[in-house]
């Protein structure tokens, strides 16, 4: 019987971007048409990556903004986090840079196991933000990006799988030893 590993992930974003249509499409299988705005929830699933399982506690968490202060709850004990914005608003991109700012300055470290999801891709001819602009923005911040549509569960898989090797890599990189070498 393999070893399940705990992994408590975080997914923050702008009110409205889908955050907790893609926790509950991903652990529920289902879209929620109607919209609650949320306090904070949670949601558990184990995942089996090849021989590995993991419990993944998601914490859903009420929409953030660019004055937001994020709680301790949300760095400490954290393995990894899911940053979602609208590709429908700009705004909700602007405020996914800031977020991730506050995160880092939280964190104190140089790498955060990250993924950063454009949501609502179903809706592109409303779309204010390109795809290339959200993965330059992951790849200055070494992270993953991935576009998804919660509605139409398209990568919603995807994205909590990817966030989990993520962790994973975040985690083996710091056991690296690091030497300067003169030439």
């Amino acid at each position: 019987m393999p070893l399940v590993r705990y992994r408590k992930v975080v997914i923050l974003g702008y009110r409205s971007v889908g955050k907790t249509s893609l926790a509950h499409q991903f652990v529920e299988g289902k879209f929620l048409e109607r919209y609650d705005p949320t306090v904070e929830n949670t949601y558990s699933k184990i995942v089996t990556l090849g021989k590995d399982e993991f419990h993944l506690h998601l914490v859903d968490t009420a929409g953030q903004d660019e004055y937001s202060i994020l709680p301790y709850s949300f760095i400490i004990g954290v393995h990894g986090y899911v940053l979602v914005y609208s590709v429908t608003s700009l705004h909700s991109f602007q405020v996914i840079e800031s977020l991730y700012q506050k995160l880092h300055e939280g964190h104190g470290k140089t790498r955060l196991p990250v993924v950063l999801v454009g949501n609502k891709a179903d809706l592109s001819p409303n779309r204010e933000v390109q795809a290339v602009e959200g993965k330059k923005l992951a790849e200055s911040w070494g992270a993953t990006f991935m576009e998804s549509s919660a509605r139409e569960n398209q990568l919603t898989q995807g994205i909590f799988t990817k966030v989990i090797q993520e962790i994973a890599r975040v985690e083996n990189s710091y056991g690296q030893e690091r030497r300067c070498h003169l030439m």
